[in-house]
C-alpha cells in the first residue's frame, strides 16, 4: 500500500473539481470483481482524496493519465464528454517490427471475444466501430515509437488495432506473439496528452504527461 506522500507524487493536475493523476502500469483504475486481489487507484488515496470518482479508465497495464472527480457534478460532465467525445487523448506507445509509412489511420469495428474474455476481437458484422489514428515518433531496426489518436474508444482498441496493422505493443500478453511479450517487462502503453472543456469554467485544459514510460 503506498503512502499519501507518495501518491502525491503521482498528481500531474488539481482543482476545486478535478484530480489528475500519473497511473503506474500494474493497477486497475477501477476496484475488480471479488476476489481479485489486484490493487486499484482507490487503494492507494490517502484519507483527504477518499471521495474521489472515477471518470474514465485505463487498462490495468497501461500507464498514464487518469482523470477523477471531486464532485458529483463534475463527474457527471466528465462522464458525459467521455461518453460524446468531446474530449481528445495521446497515447505513447512502443511497437515490434518497421512502418514504411510515416502516419496513417486504421479503422476495424471491434467486439468482446467472449470465450476469450477480456480479449476483443475485429467483427465485421456484429463489432462496433473503432478507429485509430497513428504517427511514428522514431523508427529503431526493429521497434519504433508512436503517437496513437484513438478517435473511438472501444476496449483495448490501441492494443488490437497495432496487433491487426502487423506491428503489436511490446509487452502485450493478450495480443502480442512471444518475442514482442518477452521483449520488456511491462506493456509499452502511456496515456500521454488529455484535453477537455472544464466543468467550472468551459475553459480547455490540455494536460501533458511528461513522465517516461519506458
Amino acid at each position: 500500500m503506498s503512502s499519501p506522500n507518495h501518491f502525491s507524487q503521482w498528481i500531474i493536475y488539481e482543482d476545486d473539481c478535478l484530480l489528475a493523476i500519473n497511473k503506474p502500469s500494474g493497477i486497475l483504475s477501477v476496484p475488480g470483481k471479488p476476489p481479485n486481489p489486484t490493487p486499484c487507484v482507490q487503494d492507494y488515496f490517502p484519507s483527504q482524496h477518499a471521495g474521489l470518482l472515477t471518470i474514465h479508465r485505463l487498462d490495468m497495464d497501461t500507464s498514464g493519465i487518469l482523470l477523477l472527480a471531486k464532485t458529483k457534478a463534475s463527474h457527471r460532465f466528465m462522464s458525459m464528454a467521455f461518453q460524446n467525445r468531446q474530449t481528445s487523448k495521446v497515447y505513447q506507445a512502443v511497437c515490434a517490427g518497421r512502418l514504411e509509412q510515416p502516419a496513417g489511420t486504421i479503422q476495424l469495428p471491434m467486439r468482446c471475444d467472449w470465450a476469450n474474455r477480456p480479449r476483443q476481437c475485429i467483427d465485421f458484422v456484429q463489432g462496433r466501430y473503432a478507429q485509430t489514428r497513428w504517427q511514428v515518433i522514431a523508427q529503431k531496426e526493429a521497434q519504433f515509437s508512436v503517437a496513437l489518436f484513438p478517435i473511438t474508444g472501444r476496449s483495448h482498441q490501441l492494443r488490437l488495432h497495432m496487433k491487426m496493422l502487423g506491428h503489436p505493443i511490446l509487452g502485450d500478453t493478450l495480443y502480442a506473439d512471444q518475442p514482442a511479450q518477452q521483449a520488456v517487462s511491462r506493456l509499452l502503453l502511456h496515456a500521454s496528452e488529455l484535453h477537455f472543456e472544464h466543468p467550472a469554467n468551459n475553459q480547455t485544459v490540455h494536460l501533458i504527461n511528461t513522465a517516461s514510460f519506458l
